[in-house]
């Protein structure tokens, strides 16, 4: 058996022991404790999960080597399926989905009770009435305050193209691995974009809002950090899929790297580059206005005031703006990124 094939049978295995201890604590603390025993809130404790996920892994060993009861084998294709026989690893597969969606409604606590209550849809209808008659004597500020959000999207933006279009280039792993160095930087790169990402710029917003103090200074830094990481992740993928032909065709007439990335990759990678760039701006856009909400300026801070003094009226025109910008920003960047095709 090769070094591979090894492998894939570790990996098999850790995936079969996943999903059996996974299921069982899942029955266990969502269906039993939930549903049979009516527990509203389970108590969690590391004795019950750890026996449980014990016991799991001695399922996972025992049926792993039996044929057509393994999903990690057919996750890694190494399984042997015989003809006409509908496999436990199908009925085990569906089982998973059920108990995660059953699992998902009792903890999300989903109430058909409540949503359709008469005194829930009552404050409802006020609530929507107030917003459906928007107050326009603000108008003035929040137009100014939606032209400052734009604008900030827009630098956020704009900052965030350089960096991430070089950041790109490392993150991108048909470029870096030619050597020991260049996969360090990838796996380096890599794991900084995916921690920035992985941030939402409203956590960013809060933290720079302390930081730099609370206005669109701080939004603006929230979206960018965001966008860099967003955008060099797009631009690496589109770097990854690029024609491997022009690449080597400049190495074997030995050019230096800088010189194969410039004239090899980036001519094939400018119109999805700003392709991605546009619908990213629309995105920040629409970002920037919730990032408001904790203090990163824009109609997101208008929003929050309002919102907070319960003035329905007002929180109405600011909400019908918002749809409105966000409509034309739509419009507007489908238009653009259609013209660069």
């Amino acid at each position: 058996m090769n070094k591979t094939k090894k492998i894939d049978l570790v990996k098999a295995y850790l995936s079969d022991a996943f999903f059996w201890s996974y299921s069982l604590i899942v029955c266990h603390k969502v269906i039993y404790d939930k549903l049979i025993l009516g527990t509203r809130y389970p108590v969690f404790s590391w004795t019950t999960t750890i026996i449980t996920t014990f016991i799991g892994i001695l399922i996972a060993t025992i049926l792993f080597n039996i044929k057509n009861f393994s999903v990690g084998k057919k996750i890694k294709n190494i399984s042997e399926i015989e003809n006409n026989n509908f496999p436990f690893y199908k009925f085990f597969s569906y089982f998973l989905f059920i108990i995660t969606f059953v699992a998902g409604l009792k903890i999300s606590q989903v109430s058909m009770d409540d949503l359709f209550s008469s005194s829930g849809a009552s404050g409802a209808g006020k609530l929507f009435g107030a917003m459906l008659n928007p107050n326009f004597s603000i108008f003035e500020p929040a137009l100014f305050a939606t032209i400052e959000t734009i604008f900030m999207a827009f630098i956020a933006t704009v900052f965030a193209i350089p960096i991430a279009f070089l950041l790109s280039f490392f993150a991108a792993r048909n470029l870096m691995s030619h050597n020991i160095f260049a996969k360090s930087a990838y796996v380096t790169t890599r794991f900084v974009l995916n921690i920035t990402r992985s941030i939402e710029p409203l956590v960013w917003a809060t933290i720079l809002s302390v930081w730099v103090g609370i206005g669109p200074f701080a939004g603006m830094l929230a979206l960018c950090l965001h966008s860099v990481a967003s955008l060099a992740k797009l631009y690496s993928e589109q770097i990854e899929g690029i024609n491997d032909g022009p690449i080597e065709a400049m190495t074997a007439t030995g050019a230096h790297q800088i010189q194969i990335i410039w004239f090899g990759v980036v001519p094939q990678i400018v119109l999805p580059f700003l392709s991605f760039t546009i619908y990213r701006w629309d995105i920040n856009v629409r970002m920037a206005t919730v990032i408001g909400l904790v203090g990163g300026g824009g109609i997101g801070t208008l929003l929050m005031q309002y919102q907070g003094l319960a003035k329905w009226n007002e929180v109405g025109l600011i909400v019908l703006i918002i749809a409105i910008v966000v409509m034309i920003m739509d419009f507007a960047s489908a238009k653009i990124r259609e013209a660069i095709k």
